[in-house]
């Protein structure tokens, strides 16, 4: 029974956005929307593995979705494996450009070339 002055916890106490997203992927509410609101978040929360897998997952069901080939290759360049983040970063370019989405290919080419840099130097 409820009383005048329950207090509910916040959302966020309860459960974290990931765990919540992660439920929504258990209950087999898949889509790339979903998996890059994982990888973001676990981009954010210091986990690029874990990141890499469900953005590679994004792309692999919307090879147009260009933000989540951008943070695709960010995940990779975090695990400082910036040859495939080239290789990644190169088809974010490709799929951006044929969307028309400038402002993300020109993102992705400077992530671009900080791998690139990491691998020469």
């Amino acid at each position: 029974m409820l009383t005048p002055g329950t207090v509910f916890p916040k959302p966020c106490e309860t459960m974290s956005l990931i765990d919540n997203l992660q439920a929504m992927l258990a209950r087999g509410q898949d889509s790339a929307l979903l998996r890059y609101g994982l990888g973001n978040e676990y981009l954010k929360a210091e986990q690029p593995a874990a990141a890499a897998e469900h953005l590679a997952e994004a792309v692999r069901q919307d090879p147009t979705y260009s933000a989540a080939w951008k943070l695709y290759g960010k995940a990779l360049a975090a695990l400082s494996r910036h040859a495939e983040a080239l290789d990644v970063f190169d088809q974010g370019i490709a799929a951006a450009e044929r969307k028309g989405d400038l402002q993300a290919a020109k993102e992705m080419r400077v992530f671009r070339k900080r791998s690139e840099t990491a691998i020469t130097s």
